[in-house]
């Protein structure tokens, strides 16, 4: 395992250029370019007293529909991460480059909000490959302390789509049966209706420092596979929460698999039940229903202790 303890983030735009790199023919054979490992690494980086600045955060809960408040949004700790995930994945022994991968899974453990301005230690690595139907996945593992206490946790799964296979649903048959869609005798409501603009792509990347092309415009989503860009998983999951924002507890674990790809612009529906204190939801295509994300907040056992305050 290499380890390494880094005092500020790494600049995105450098570690995209590198990420797209391996789209040029023969640029992965270059030691710094990704495409020539067999394997994902073995690496952790850590990032010791990151802090959220305030108006980040206030332009992240516009876009995604947070209320505003003192505490993080619960899906706003992934984007502190995402620098150090860009710089996992641009290591020169990762097997192939980040531009094109495809989210297709999120689960996050809140275990108590967190205060605007708090320390904060991130530690990011990731999982290694697995087979899929329609190409290869890996983990990104995230972990955020405060001090010593565990405050929050995620887990990204990202597929590597085979060149022989078309774009993405995410979720192969038979492994979707715990989301609340697919409960026995359970229908989810109809809780709302969302239009989604043609830049919202462009519009969640400006806040969240995620540029991929599948998401930025159709002209560079093309190439990847997609007719026209794509919404980010993980807009659509903070949209999700921001929506449930009422109802969800201090300290829940919530997961979410991405089905099909919600191209933009789009109109798609917001559906939700609950099970008990469990929470489902979805968002479908209000059409056919074809289900875009479907997922499923629960809350934790233990009783979550209050953010800690700055000193003045």
């Amino acid at each position: 395992m290499i380890a390494r303890t880094l005092e500020s983030p790494p600049s995105i735009l450098p570690l995209y250029a590198r990420a797209a790199a391996p789209l040029i023919p023969g640029a992965s054979l270059l030691p710094f370019v990704p495409g020539r490992g067999r394997g994902i690494p073995e690496i952790e980086l850590s990032l010791v007293d990151e802090t959220a600045d305030s108006d980040a955060v206030a332009a992240y809960a516009r876009v995604c529909d947070f209320t505003l408040r003192d505490q993080l949004p619960p899906t706003y700790p992934h984007v502190l991460a995402f620098p150090l995930h860009m710089a996992v994945m641009a290591n020169g022994r990762f097997p192939f480059g980040a531009v094109g991968l495809v989210h297709i899974e999120n689960r996050i453990v809140q275990r108590r909000p967190i205060g605007i301005g708090e320390p904060l230690t991130i530690h990011v690595r990731p999982t290694q490959l697995k087979s899929h139907p329609r190409g290869r996945t890996f983990g990104l593992l995230t972990t955020i302390q405060v001090g010593e206490e565990k405050v929050w946790e995620s887990e990204s799964r990202m597929l590597r789509r085979s060149r022989s296979t078309a774009p993405a649903n995410g979720t192969q048959s038979g492994d979707i049966d715990r989301f609340g869609a697919h409960r026995q005798g359970e229908e989810l409501q109809a809780s709302g209706e969302w239009r989604l603009g043609g830049d919202l792509g462009r519009r969640y990347g400006a806040v969240s420092g995620d540029r991929n092309p599948i998401h930025m415009h159709a002209l560079t989503a093309k190439p990847l596979g997609f007719p026209r860009a794509i919404a980010h998983g993980m807009w659509t999951k903070a949209r999700c929460l921001a929506a449930l924002e009422s109802r969800l507890p201090d300290a829940f674990a919530v997961e979410v698999r991405f089905r099909k790809p919600i191209l933009l612009p789009s109109r798609v529906a917001f559906a939700t039940g609950a099970q008990g204190e469990e929470i489902d939801f979805a968002v479908r295509d209000p059409k056919h229903g074809t289900p875009h994300l479907e997922g499923r907040v629960a809350p934790l056992e233990e009783k979550p202790a209050s953010p800690r305050r700055n000193p003045a």
